[in-house]
């Protein structure tokens, strides 16, 4: 249902309007809704991860400057379109990449760089925490940071008073609410399915596994406090209001939901969290998130196991690399085309070589490649080398090349879905494809499709990605009946007339992937090779 100027206007004066703004690795995203769910204005700012000292971090500056410039282009945007100056809004969510490290001590310093999901840095505590819980821990855990830490014997740790993540640190200094929602508190710490609070019985082996340190501080007093969806997370205070909009228009006492990670709001913006569903994200990194109808039988390193916004277990594959490669060749592509005089938009250009991608042979033509930025924890790679191998009788064409470039970004991501469909006989009955690599009609879908060997639905509001998510969940604290489960609020009043596309896998693509990720697997030691000697 398309909203009407006037009607829009009006939500707008009614605070019947919800804010979203999620911090993804590349880009700040502020999206404003209104009482039909439909994005009415929105605004963005640009930002890249830093390697500093072997770190890949991002300057709490940075966030601040990034949160108030998206914001700020937001509201001109509102300005502009419908006269009216922005100063306050029904609801407001805040989510953000999922996992790493922001520890603050008693004076609310941060005690070291922010350290993100992308550092493959705690091997060590992601072995031994996977050993001592029987729960698969990933490196990229923010327990598994903190205990690192903690193996490495820094100095910082005795002085955390807190413990966080990108969403929970904006929202605590938005609201004053040390909270977190539990899908974002899910890549902290194992949580109970039954309570859905933090896993009682993992939080005393931890204080067991470090009582020898005697820190000064318990693991259950610096963790935050966690809600679920619809749950009231505070308001918007004084101070908040103007570190969100320093001209002053905001007001405060606008209600916030929940602070999420970007998994609970792609699974969100995509419908998929109800059982036996499920959604990819692929960008700089991705991750299939299923919603599992019951707990794994065995402990996978390979899967994270998380939850929805509103506490259903989930299997996550996630993984550090997907479309970083595609999007450097991408890049020469146009420098050439550039050289050649040839005008080419970028939109152009991504349609024409990912297009060429479908006349490739079905398993790539005996090329290889591997578009690892960064370390890699599915395959075991502690550090990312960009390569690409071919033999010298492999069909090198431009289709293949593009096509096997298109295979490897979900390369790392295939071994993972094998061990839930095929080791644990997970169903899955619906798969929404959602971000940058799907923005070419129908290419990325039918790769998908032959990766998860499953119908793969592309949205018409799948381009919206999480900032919508934590919008609607936003919408949803607002709006949320006594019995609404999320599931039934968006499928009842937020997807009730969305369209999508829906690929089926062809029989040949998904024969020809597995025999590409036959391949992969087998040359993962030419990787290694590039990552111990290529420095």
């Amino acid at each position: 249902m398309k909203s009407s100027y006037e009607k829009i206007k009006k939500d707008i004066l009614n605070n019947q309007t919800s804010l979203g703004i999620e911090f993804g690795s590349t880009r700040i995203k502020a999206v404003l809704i209104d009482s039909n769910h439909l994005p009415i204005a929105s605004g963005s700012y640009e930002w890249e991860n830093r390697l500093e000292e072997g770190i890949w971090t991002y300057s709490l500056e940075d966030v601040w400057k990034g949160l108030q410039y998206s914001y700020q282009m937001l509201a001109n945007d509102i300005q502009e379109q419908y006269d009216v100056v922005l100063t306050t809004i029904g609801s407001i969510g805040f989510s953000a990449m999922m996992h790493g490290y922001l520890a603050f001590d008693r004076q609310e310093e941060l005690l070291v760089p922010f350290r993100t999901w992308r550092n493959a840095m705690t091997e060590q505590a992601e072995k031994e925490l996977t050993e001592h819980f029987n729960y698969p821990i990933p490196q990229r855990w923010s327990i598994a940071h903190l205990y690192q830490a903690i193996l490495n014997k820094e100095e910082h740790v005795n002085e955390i008073d807190y413990l966080t993540t990108l969403a929970g640190y904006i929202h605590w200094k938005l609201t004053g609410e040390k909270i977190l929602g539990v899908g974002d508190a899910s890549g902290m710490f194992p949580i109970d399915t039954k309570t859905k609070n933090y896993h009682q019985k993992a939080m005393e082996q931890f204080s067991d596994l470090i009582k020898e340190q005697e820190y000064d501080w318990n693991l259950k007093d610096i963790l935050p406090a966690i809600l679920v969806a619809g749950d009231n997370a505070g308001i918007l205070t004084n101070e908040g209001a103007k570190l969100l909009d320093p001209s002053g228009n905001l007001k405060a006492g606008i209600p916030l939901c929940p602070p999420e990670g970007d998994a609970g709001t792609g699974m969100t913006a995509t419908n998929s969290v109800a059982e036996r569903t499920g959604n990819v994200s692929a960008g700089t990194s991705a991750f299939a998130m299923i919603v599992l109808e019951k707990e794994l039988q065995n402990v996978h390193p390979e899967i994270d196991l998380v939850m929805t916004p509103s506490g259903s277990l989930v299997g996550m594959v996630h993984t550090n690399n997907c479309s970083s490669d595609v999007n450097a060749w991408v890049n020469i592509f146009a420098e050439f085309a550039v050289a050649a005089g040839m005008k080419l938009e970028k939109n152009e250009l991504y349609s024409l070589l990912f297009n060429e991608a479908l006349k490739g042979d079905p398993e790539g033509g005996g090329l290889l490649s591997y578009g690892y930025y960064s370390g890699e924890n599915i395959t075991r790679m502690s550090e990312g080398r960009p390569l690409f191998v071919r033999q010298p009788d492999s069909q090198f064409t431009l289709a293949n090349f593009m096509r096997v470039h298109l295979f490897t970004a979900f390369g790392a991501m295939k071994i993972g879905m094998d061990i839930l469909t095929k080791e644990e006989q997970i169903t899955i009955d619906k798969i929404v494809g959602h971000g940058g690599i799907f923005k070419t009609e129908k290419v990325g879908q039918q790769i998908m499709a032959s990766v998860m060997n499953a119908p793969v639905t592309v949205m018409e509001t799948a381009g919206e990605g999480g900032a919508w998510g934590i919008a609607l969940l936003a919408a949803y604290l607002r709006e949320k009946n006594t019995n609404d489960s999320l599931d039934e609020f968006l499928d009842t009043k937020v997807f009730k007339d969305e369209k999508g596309t829906t690929i089926v896998p062809l029989k040949e693509d998904v024969a020809g992937f597995e025999v590409f990720v036959d391949r992969y697997q087998k040359g993962l030691p030419i990787e290694q090779a590039a990552v111990d000697y290529l420095r």
